[in-house]
């Protein structure tokens, strides 16, 4: 089966064609619609029947430009430019190729030549790679970025060396740093070791592709391609990650700017000029960074929000809700009347607290604690019912109907105050007592009297 390509033009005139081919299109309307003339339109049906869709494409696709400069001509313009002016722009190129060269072309014309040559980049190419950002770890100590920043640290009072700087992703906390004369395996294994001795193992350190945590040279012939400091750390069980780019270890690469300014002066104003100098002031000067800097939590983390006991009610047509054997009637405000028949969240909190909540807000409410009511029955005028109500009504008057709260309510042992009380543990009761004297009993009757009453046989004997 053969594929034919065509333009959305070509595929347009071969539908047109074909309507005309049926009888269901006069030529006159083809033609007015194609934009040609009659004879034309009888052309295309020649060659359409004589070739097929085929003879509809157009015989100058894939072949140059009749108005195309020749290769000689395009390589020696090349070739100048690259040679003079292979950092000019092509504005600028081209009126220097008019005026030294005799050399006359449009300037749109140039800058294709030379970005085919790779002398210049179109816009999109030019454009910079968009980082966007990600959230933080959600853990103190769970991901380390590490780096080394090579700068003059003592200006002109001492050598150039580097700082190794151990950074929480977590909180942009400072958590180790360390001035060494160069970025090596056994720099980075020396503060590695002092890192975990004051803070115990990461998940993972997160690096660039340095030579000490990448063999970028690694291959399977070679072994298992892990350098001597990746090999540390998997006996460590923790993960090196390398970054792709400056940009994947944002937090690291701030930092190393923010010490290149603020470090260096404020060693400049102790005096220090020495690597061990150094390495003595850096735990003071962490400890100030960290109060300016560091973010002791996430910025979408709410622990007052999120540590909260939460169930789901519904609320009843009257705006009320029952949760733990109370009922909570809530205020009736543009909010909560449309709150009906709806689900809400009661949120618990562990200093007490109760509030109810819908869609981020809170609603105000009144209690009313069913436990704390007695239900008194109705008294019946009726000989048979005495007995029983007086029964019911002396337990009730000691013992609420409620014993006690929901299975599922959470311990309240910790919360200094609450809303939900529990009752007193019940009076063992003796239910002779209730409902009348006790009866006394009388004297046993012998043998003799119960055979008159025909109850002996009932008597058991012991």
């Amino acid at each position: 089966m053969t594929v034919i390509g065509m333009s959305h033009g070509e595929l347009s005139r071969y539908d047109t064609l074909l309507r005309v081919e049926r009888g269901e299109l006069r030529v006159e309307d083809a033609s007015a619609l194609l934009g040609l003339c009659r004879r034309q339109i009888f052309r295309l049906l020649s060659r359409l029947h004589a070739a097929g869709p085929e003879g509809l494409i157009s015989g100058k696709r894939g072949r140059p430009s009749n108005r195309r400069y020749d290769d000689d001509f395009r390589e020696r313009v090349v070739a100048i430019v690259r040679e003079h002016y292979h950092d000019f722009g092509p504005t600028l190129a081209r009126e220097y190729l008019a005026e030294r060269h005799d050399i006359h072309l449009a300037c749109e014309t140039l800058r294709q030549l030379m970005i085919q040559a790779g002398l210049w980049k179109d816009r999109d190419a030019r454009r910079p790679r968009p980082y966007q950002p990600r959230h933080r770890r959600d853990c103190r100590g769970e991901l380390i970025q590490i780096d080394g920043s090579k700068h003059w640290w003592f200006e002109d009072r001492g050598p150039q060396c580097t700082l190794l700087v151990y950074i929480d992703d977590a909180t942009s906390e400072l958590m180790h740093l360390q001035m060494v004369e160069s970025e090596s395996t056994f720099a980075y294994m020396e503060a590695t070791r002092a890192y975990i001795e004051r803070h115990g193992k990461p998940v993972a350190f997160y690096s660039d592709k340095h030579s000490v945590f990448r063999n970028a040279r690694a291959s399977a012939a070679r072994g298992d391609g892990m350098t001597h400091f990746g090999r540390a750390l998997d006996a460590l069980n923790i993960e090196i990650i390398c970054a792709n780019s400056p940009q994947a270890k944002g937090r690291v690469e701030r930092a190393n700017a923010t010490l290149q300014d603020r470090l260096v002066k404020a060693m400049r104003l102790e005096g220090i000029s020495s690597i061990e100098n150094a390495n003595a002031f850096l735990d003071s000067y962490r400890t100030r960074h960290n109060a300016r800097f560091a973010r002791p939590l996430a910025p979408h983390d709410d622990l007052r929000a999120i540590m909260v006991w939460r169930e789901q009610r519904t609320v009843t047509a009257a705006l009320t809700l029952h949760y733990n054997k109370a009922m909570f009637i809530l205020e009736p405000n543009d909010v909560s009347l449309n709150l009906a028949r709806k689900r809400v969240t009661v949120c618990e909190y562990p200093d007490g607290r109760l509030e109810i909540e819908h869609e981020g807000h809170v609603l105000l409410y009144r209690q009313f604690d069913k436990m704390r009511q007695v239900n008194q029955p109705a008294i019946v005028e009726n000989k048979h019912l005495d007995a029983a109500l007086l029964l019911a009504r002396q337990m009730q008057a000691i013992v609420p109907h409620h014993r006690k709260r929901n299975n599922d309510a959470p311990a309240r042992r910790d919360q200094l105050t609450h809303l939900f009380p529990e009752p007193e543990p019940p009076p063992k009761i003796d239910r002779r007592k209730l409902g009348g004297s006790k009866l006394k009993r009388g004297p046993r009757l012998s043998d003799e009297a119960l055979r008159e009453r025909g109850t002996l046989r009932f008597v058991q004997r012991t």
